[in-house]
């Protein structure tokens, strides 16, 4: 009979393991989809940034085009 305690903290491990790989899942899920959002608004607003300055370069040409002539 020495080995049962052997056995039950080898099965209480692994159900600690189990517990704790479960959490662990959720976690990393939850901060996959974070990642994916923060990356997603990222690309958005540098989108954004990148029109907003060829609309100002396109202004600014148009700007000086009449004085060039």
């Amino acid at each position: 009979m020495s080995y049962l305690p052997s056995i039950a903290l080898a099965v209480a491990g692994l159900i600690l393991l189990f517990v704790l790989l479960i959490k662990l899942r959720r976690v990393l899920r939850v901060l996959t989809h974070t990642v994916s959002m923060v990356a997603t608004n990222t690309r958005k607003r540098t989108g954004l940034l990148r029109a907003r300055s060829a609309a100002l370069r396109v202004a600014i040409a148009q700007r000086r085009e009449p004085e060039d002539r």
